[in-house]
């Protein structure tokens, strides 16, 4: 299913400077030890979190993580690391690496005789998607890798297309309450696709999918003026989306196109998608230049967004007990935060933002957010208000050769209190 191109309204030209500054500030009460992404840190990078609440004793519950080629991470609410699990290798040495680009959580799946909670997360670097049964008392540790040995590849025909890295990259997952089935939804890297993948599981114990159907966001929109905008990219690449978020009461997908702005749209990908709202640089023209392989970008005609700079990542929900709660969004270009209205109509609007500063010299805040993830229920006695996991992208020190990333843990009433104040 193809969208068209977009036409949006035109919007005022508005001051970019300044806003981060004016936004209400929390700092973290924890942080993960730091990953990186060299031959000596084993490539690995951190990118996107996803809290596990253990019903039975919640200060039990678990982070887990991904670190790109460095596979998954699972922390306790000590932000101490609990297990390491490694990402399978391509077919050969001459193929892609396995690569764990997003996670998230299927809670109370059949699996045999029994029933788990599942860990899904895609691997970019074999286009598959992998599943983890969660149980804090294995003997190997929390994760079980669970995935049926028949997967098959998202997106790619074949290990040549695999080896092209146009892959499975974002990922949400969603089990719709009206039939009780459960489903990822994923994104592909360089292009506008998702997919709706159906979870399978087998009378073995293991999880398989398949395709359900496909949607294309644009990538190309018509401006106020009349003209035809594209973000501008590496010549062949089209705008992607990353972060993705499902509203399970509202049976509702937001998706990150990173250069664009937030999607609301059906989460069985069925009807038309909405831009909820645009990033500061929507509308802006810029030319690729080959020889620095970056874009330079031209006047700002002044019809983007206000709140949030690309790339637009990290889509989390914030699902308050009262039905209530918040849209997060990762605003990387600013470092920032913003909220949007967790309903329709008039209450799916821009509610506010936040930054995650520095709590102390030996604890930074966080730069160039990837991927976050948050829970409004009690998680013990570290977090009785629930917590909120953002990826550092940048954190201190690094040494100034590698990249060093982290990820830091949030308290969330202090996000509530940031919001509502």
């Amino acid at each position: 299913m193809t969208a068209a191109v977009a036409v949006l309204p035109a919007g005022p030209a508005v001051a970019r400077q300044g806003r981060a500054a004016t936004l209400p500030a929390v700092h973290p009460r924890a942080e993960t030890a730091p990953l990186s992404d060299d031959e000596a840190g084993g490539n690995a990078d951190a990118d996107d979190p996803a809290i596990w609440r253990d019903a039975a004793d919640p200060d039990r519950s678990l982070v887990i993580a991904t670190a790109k080629e460095g596979g998954l991470r699972v922390y306790g609410l000590d932000a101490r690391l609990v297990q390491s699990v490694a990402a399978p290798a391509g077919p050969t040495p001459e193929d892609a690496p396995g690569r764990f680009n997003n996670v998230d959580l299927v809670p109370d799946v059949r699996l045999g005789r029994d029933r788990a909670d599942l860990a899904v997360t895609t691997d970019r670097g074999n286009d598959r998607l992998r599943i983890y049964r969660i149980d804090p008392a294995a003997p190997g540790g929390p994760l079980t890798d669970v995935t049926d040995p028949a997967a098959a590849p998202v997106f790619s025909a074949d290990q040549a297309e695999i080896n092209e890295e146009r892959t499975a990259y974002g990922l949400a997952t969603w089990t719709d309450r009206s039939t009780g089935r459960s489903y990822a939804l994923v994104s592909r890297r360089e292009r506008t696709t998702l997919a709706l993948l159906e979870l399978t599981p087998t009378a073995a114990g293991r999880v398989g999918y398949r395709e359900v159907r496909t949607l294309d966001l644009p990538s190309a929109f018509r401006l106020p003026d009349g003209t035809s905008w594209s973000p501008c990219a590496e010549p062949g690449e089209l705008p992607q989306v990353e972060g993705m978020v499902v509203d399970p009461a509202r049976g509702v997908l937001y998706a990150g196109q990173e250069d664009v702005g937030i999607w609301r749209l059906r989460a069985d990908l069925t009807g038309p998608p909405r831009l909820l709202d645009k990033v500061r640089e929507f509308g802006v023209p810029g030319s690729y230049d080959e020889a620095t392989e970056e874009c330079v970008a031209g006047a700002d005609p002044g019809y983007g967004g206000t709140r949030i700079s690309a790339d637009v990542e990290g889509l989390t929900l914030l699902q308050a007990r009262d039905g209530g709660g918040y849209l997060l969004a990762s605003s990387q270009g600013d470092d920032t935060f913003a909220a949007y209205g967790r309903g329709t109509g008039a209450g799916s609007g821009y509610a506010g933002g936040f930054r995650v500063t520095a709590a102390s010299a030996a604890l930074d805040g966080s730069e160039e957010c990837d991927g976050a993830a948050v829970l409004d229920q009690p998680l013990g006695s570290r977090y009785p208000r629930g917590l909120l996991v953002v990826q550092d992208g940048h954190d201190a020190p690094g040494d100034g050769g590698t990249a060093v990333t982290n990820f830091k843990f949030v308290d969330l009433g202090d996000v509530k209190d940031a919001l509502d104040g």
